[in-house]
């Protein structure tokens, strides 16, 4: 009986470590809805953090590069650094690579992953069909793992949404909803300020609520960056160079080190093209953390605290927190919890080895959830081409 390497999630990872695996020879299936979080739960009109030489999913033979997509499709080539990408136009290239590389991927959800008694995994699908696997791969990204401040979530006892007074930024799939409304925007990073510029040119009055101090900042242009720094696909800096280039040697720093730095390099952070934007458009109240929130007559209220005692209340239409996502193995509900029960985590993320294995053998994971082990790299598309063939190597070892 042959058994295949199933993975689990159909974005770039996924696509990416399933394209290695098959490259080497090994059969594979690959369950999920092609690119769905960049169709689904990113809104219109945004545009990629990252520079068109840091947006390539790595494959195992060239020929589907993001270039090799625009050269195809006769779009507009994404090449320079100065040249912004579209969500949209990274949807579809993701899709183009999964008709390239993985015809037959499965547009179905994975509904458990147990051990059977032998070794192997038997997944069930929510088609009804149940097999058995020799190896299971996590690349599921960021579904499930949304971060939602508990101060928040008391104010909406049955949950988040985008039609409800509390939402979190990956809820939306078209902010222009919010025209004429008036939105608090919880948060400072990327997501946070490119939401709340998209609807304030929609047409919303819009308020970032930080926690620090000149919270809201922006990167450098790319005719700003130091010039004697080396490069990398996220500027010039020594730092980047090194989290970019040798996520192995990441895993040995303590296990402090490597949360505190996954958190903060590339942490919050507006892209240099949305300052010209955000000025004089999205008003901010910085310095003040959030220490309740209630629902009055339909509308949140925000109770911030600015760390000296004082107190005060903003009110809006709605509330969408662009609080970022955490990695909870305990979120990934379709892995049995005999399998969650035999995970080494650390804060949450599970363990791996240099091969991407976790704890239980022939378990891998990729990603978002490999962060903690290989560096911030892993939250962004260009560390496919550290981890795909990593991966895949370690699976056809049988490692």
């Amino acid at each position: 009986m042959i058994r295949p390497v199933a993975v689990i999630g159909a974005g770039p990872y996924g696509l990416s470590t399933a394209a290695h695996l098959r490259g080497r020879g090994l059969p594979v299936r690959v369950f999920g809805s092609p690119m769905v979080s960049w169709r689904a739960h990113m809104p219109a009109g945004m545009v990629l953090k990252s520079t068109p030489s840091a947006s390539s999913i790595d494959a195992p033979r060239p020929g589907h590069t993001l270039v090799d997509f625009c050269a195809d499709t006769g779009i507009r080539r994404y090449e320079s650094d100065w040249d912004l990408i579209p969500v949209e136009d990274f949807a579809a290239y993701g899709q183009w690579f999964a008709q390239r590389l993985l015809p037959d991927l499965e547009d179905v959800r994975v509904v458990s992953v147990d051990r059977t008694r032998a070794g192997h995994f038997e997944l069930k699908l929510d088609s009804g069909e149940a097999f058995e696997a020799r190896a299971v791969v996590v690349a599921t990204g960021l579904d499930g793992l949304a971060r939602m401040p508990r101060e928040l979530a008391a104010a909406v006892p049955d949950g988040p949404s985008a039609t409800g007074p509390v939402s979190h930024a990956s809820q939306h799939a078209d902010l222009s909803r919010f025209a004429g409304r008036e939105v608090l925007v919880v948060g400072a990073g990327q997501s946070a300020i490119e939401s709340a510029v998209l609807m304030a040119e929609a047409g919303a009055s819009v308020r970032i609520v930080a926690r620090r101090t000149g919270a809201v900042r922006f990167g450098a242009a790319p005719d700003q960056q130091p010039r004697l720094s080396p490069d990398s696909p996220f500027g010039r800096a020594w730092s980047l160079y090194a989290f970019s280039y040798h996520a192995t040697r990441f895993r040995h720093l303590p296990a402090p080190a490597r949360h505190y730095l996954v958190r903060r390099v590339l942490g919050p952070l507006g892209a240099w093209w949305l300052r010209d934007r955000f000025t004089g458009r999205v008003s901010v109240t910085d310095g003040r953390r959030v220490v309740r929130a209630r629902v009055e007559s339909g509308r949140p209220v925000l109770t911030l605290s600015g760390g000296t005692g004082a107190q005060r209340e903003l009110a809006a239409d709605h509330v969408l927190a662009a609080t970022g996502y955490r990695m909870d193995v305990a979120a990934l509900d379709y892995l049995g919890p005999g399998l969650r029960t035999q995970l080494s985590t650390s804060r949450g993320a599970p363990v791996l080895d240099a091969g991407y294995r976790s704890t239980v053998p022939g378990l891998y994971f990729t990603g978002l959830p490999a962060a903690s082990s290989f560096g911030p790299v892993m939250r962004f598309v260009c560390g496919t081409a550290y981890a795909s063939p990593r991966l895949a190597a370690s699976v056809a070892a049988g490692g």
